[in-house]
């Protein structure tokens, strides 16, 4: 366990506005956070795009404020947003003594977008532009579309946060924009989180006096369509005009609340952790096949996807490439790993942790995450998890997840 626990106040209000404080005396700054609870797999697989398409449209003038930036800025504070495939979180950090204009802001966009034609077309125009850089012209941009679209057949994962195709955000429409809105940008449907030299008694009458009158919405009942157990491998080959071959393998795992969550992320650390991992010291350093290569997953809250990533050396086949990742897999389900290297990963975890929660920024996004998965005291529990984790809970975590079947390939290969 930490030698520290963050301690935090909580109450909400009348409309389900959930509200988190914590408290930093060390600081002369304050962070102003709303999570709300939708993200782009709450996207009609028509209509995709649309809550990263709103990441943008809430900087685009609310009903009373036409511009959000320039307010806040004049009060010494910076701001930013992201979307993922379960939430989109909002947040920005000023001076305290100027927390007032933060509620002010984040208030009048949750009460309401202004809704123009043309901050749709602007912020239309912007995503577009994103996706044509980032996914359409950019080498490799396409791979993780054609990834997910092959390692999931039914689940709303199976589309990126950007939108499953460019088509879904160019015919967007005003109407479409607001009934999205109104469903889900609602005060039910928001954790509000501040951090930093606060009082909670001082955030209450804020909350009340900024937030207190916004109506709530209707409830959102999320009804996903579960993703069947996937029975056998699936592979796919692009050939594009990319610099060199890209090997990427995923398989199928649990959840943010599947028990073996926190072995699995321990796995993806021992195998790409940095250059003392396994991948690296056998793949790049001994074998010399890859010139890159990573594990990752993306901690969804629904079941995810465990990721094996790398570019190949000019020269070396797909198929030797391959086959040395698949041997290295192999070894976490039939070797035992050592207490040592396991208690390496473990107290590894636990430094990022620590250093991620000296940041009053990330410590109002953790309290919301958490608050969202359940309770925001959970925060306080992952290092015990973490350190619950032994070389047999790693291994057959590894048999769980590597099991014949329920892998999928992609073959990226060079035209050149």
């Amino acid at each position: 366990m930490p030698s520290y626990m963050i301690q935090f106040d909580r109450f909400q209000l009348d409309n389900g506005l959930k509200v988190i404080v914590h408290q930093d005396t060390t600081t002369p700054m304050a962070v102003v956070n709303i999570l709300y609870n939708v993200g782009a797999k709450d996207e009609n697989p028509a209509k995709t795009g649309f809550a990263h398409l709103f990441e943008h449209l809430m900087f685009g003038g609310s009903i009373n404020i036409a511009d959000y930036d320039e307010p806040l800025q004049r009060a010494g504070g910076e701001n930013n947003a992201y979307t993922t495939n379960d939430l989109t979180n909002y947040y920005c950090q000023l001076p305290a003594e100027n927390i007032e204009t933060a509620f002010w802001l984040e208030s009048d966009r949750m009460l309401s977008l202004a809704f123009s034609e043309k901050s749709l077309e602007v912020q239309r125009k912007v995503v577009c532009e994103e996706f044509k850089e980032h996914y359409i012209n950019k080498p490799y941009g396409d791979a993780w579309h054609k990834m997910r679209t092959l390692a999931y057949t039914t689940h709303p994962y199976k589309w990126m946060t950007i939108g499953a195709s460019l088509e879904h955000v160019e015919q967007v429409k005003i109407q479409e924009v607001k009934d999205f809105f109104f469903q889900f940008y609602r005060p039910n449907n928001a954790i509000l989180v501040v951090t930093g030299n606060v009082k909670t008694h001082e955030i209450k009458l804020l909350a009340e006096k900024w937030f207190g009158p916004i109506e709530a919405g209707k409830p959102y009942d999320r009804k996903l369509p579960v993703e069947p157990p996937q029975l056998k491998n699936r592979s796919i080959d692009v050939r594009a005009d990319v610099p060199m071959d890209m090997l990427m393998m995923t398989w199928h795992m649990g959840g943010r609340f599947d028990e073996k969550y926190h072995a699995t992320d321990l796995l993806t650390e021992i195998l790409g952790g940095g250059a003392s991992s396994r991948l690296y010291e056998q793949l790049i350093k001994v074998k010399q096949l890859f010139s890159s290569i990573s594990c990752y997953h993306f901690g969804t809250m629904e079941p995810g996807l465990f990721v094996i990533s790398g570019k190949l050396v000019k020269g070396i086949s797909m198929s030797v490439a391959e086959k040395a990742v698949l041997e290295e897999v192999e070894k976490m389900k039939t070797e035992l790993l050592s207490d040592k290297e396991v208690q390496k990963v473990i107290n590894k975890t636990e430094s990022m942790i620590c250093f991620e929660d000296m940041s009053i920024m990330n410590r109002a996004q953790s309290l919301a995450f958490y608050e969202l998965i359940g309770d925001a005291a959970l925060m306080n529990d992952e290092l015990a998890k973490y350190q619950e984790v032994t070389p047999a809970i790693l291994q057959a975590t590894a048999n769980e997840i590597f099991r014949e079947g329920n892998r999928n390939t992609l073959y990226y290969y060079s035209k050149t």
